[in-house]
């Protein structure tokens, strides 16, 4: 997720995040954000114990990755990292501090925003749905929420609506916050929308609008909203503490939000020159193209007016109690890695998904499209920007995971969750310490101690 400045893309310091959209590595490019200042790494334990918390022997290396994430740049606030092998935890760890101001330690209890990492859970529901035989992802979105076929959107599949191909990144509104978390305004507004571009043909990273979209195909079809669906069918029968639509009594577990220092544009620029190995003037090229105040991807964020960061609508109890399936889902990094593990193995007999399931939701789509808003003779590889399946990033060179198999979303501020069928891996990591920079190395460093400890 990229930050802005208050002034052109071409000074300043990135001190602004606005709901952007993502396109690069966990927490970068993509999802929620906030604003924030400077702060550095914090103090407190890093722990795991007996049972469900652990580190069992060989998988040291990612409790040492875990350890160094809290020393390095941009360090640690608070944290957790847990990682399923085969259905079964092998590393379960938290450390530092859940509220810096407050001196509270995080603990096992713990939840934090996870930003678009939600997007991750929010797929899985619709898949469960097309495994049953309920939702057919070459229908017409139409055939399930009528009234979205109007302005010229009643061809449009659902698949569109998962691989951010629609046309639809964007509402008009206007429409207020409180509007956004009652859910039936934001779908009528984009009932009423007309597509940015010929729906198939181009893709952009739709930051919220993805979830009310899928949303509400999951809500026509099974009678639940997607939060409760959910809650139903994957929270509760796996254990999760994981939530889109926090209850109230869960409050006191919420994890507080701190924010790493600032950082120049041309910092941003040479992170993700590093990270994706393209040219210094394709990259400045793409970041003023799509980031520059106005654009597409800065009006993703903004839900037609609703979601305005200068007011830290995200640090309010309305958000969280509210379903945004894009962008605020609450979980620990346990629950996050035991969803994924339940989509590539059974986990304490529960299994999410069939294997035919995951080989056709992890398909590829966004390599057939260019990316909307470029200018003429500009290509970015989809493999290097974004490399999107049906609702999944896949593995790719800014974003490997742990083999060329994954799948799973990153948050903006660095969280991630993700499954490797192949190793029958499931991960998650999560963080209060959120970063924008595109080559954070938290999540990497770890998934390269995963990939370490599987040989």
């Amino acid at each position: 997720m990229v930050g802005t400045t208050s002034g052109t893309t071409g000074q300043g310091h990135v001190r602004r995040r606005t709901l952007l959209g993502g396109v690069l590595a966990a927490g970068a490019l993509a999802g929620l954000a906030g604003r924030g200042s400077a702060s550095g790494s914090a103090s407190g334990s890093v722990s795991g114990g007996g049972g469900d918390d652990c580190v069992e022997e060989g998988w040291g290396k990612v409790a040492d990755a875990f350890r160094a994430n809290f020393k390095e740049n941009p360090g640690e606030v608070g944290a957790a990292c847990s990682v399923y092998v085969g259905g079964r935890p092998v590393v379960n760890l938290w450390g530092g501090l859940a509220d810096r101001e407050a001196n509270r330690p995080w603990g096992r209890n713990t939840i934090v925003q996870v930003a678009s990492t939600t997007k991750g859970a929010t797929a899985i529901c619709a898949h469960m749905l097309a495994q049953r035989g309920e939702l057919d992802l070459d229908a017409p979105v139409a055939r399930y929420w009528p009234k979205f076929g109007a302005g010229g959107k009643d061809r449009i599949p659902v698949r569109w609506l998962l691989s951010h191909q629609a046309g639809l990144p964007i509402v008009d509104g206007p429409l207020t916050f409180e509007q956004a978390c009652a859910w039936d305004p934001v779908i009528r507004a984009l009932e009423a929308q007309k597509p940015l571009w010929q729906p198939g043909t181009e893709h952009v990273y739709h930051a919220v609008t993805y979830g009310f979209l899928v949303g509400e195909v999951v809500r026509r079809i099974s009678g639940k909203s997607l939060g409760t669906f959910f809650a139903d069918e994957v929270a509760r029968p796996l254990g999760l503490s994981a939530w889109i639509g926090l209850p109230e009594k869960e409050e006191r577990r919420v994890a507080r939000l701190h924010y790493a220092a600032p950082f120049s544009l041309e910092e941003l620029i040479a992170g993700m020159i590093a990270i994706t190995g393209l040219d210094a003037d394709t990259i400045t090229a793409w970041v003023n193209a799509m980031y520059s105040p106005g654009s597409v991807q800065a009006r993703a964020g903004e839900l037609g007016g609703a979601l305005d960061n200068t007011t830290e609508y995200f640090t309010t109890r309305a958000w969280r109690a509210a379903e945004f399936p894009a962008a605020n889902m609450l979980a620990d990094a346990r629950s996050v890695a035991r969803m994924y593990a339940a989509t590539v193995s059974d986990v304490d007999g529960v299994r999410l998904l069939e294997p035919s399931t995951v080989e056709r939701m992890t398909a590829v789509q966004t390599d057939k499209t260019p990316m909307h808003g470029l200018p003429p003779g500009l290509n970015i590889p989809a493999d290097r920007s974004f490399y999107m399946s049906l609702g999944f990033w896949r593995a790719c060179p800014p974003m490997p995971m742990v083999g060329p198999g994954s799948f799973g979303h990153p948050g903006s501020g660095g969280s991630i969750g993700f499954a490797d069928p192949d190793a029958g891996v499931g991960f998650g990591y999560v963080t209060n310490l959120w970063n924008f920079r595109p080559d954070d190395p938290r999540a990497s460093n770890l998934a390269k101690a995963v990939r370490s400890c599987l040989g």
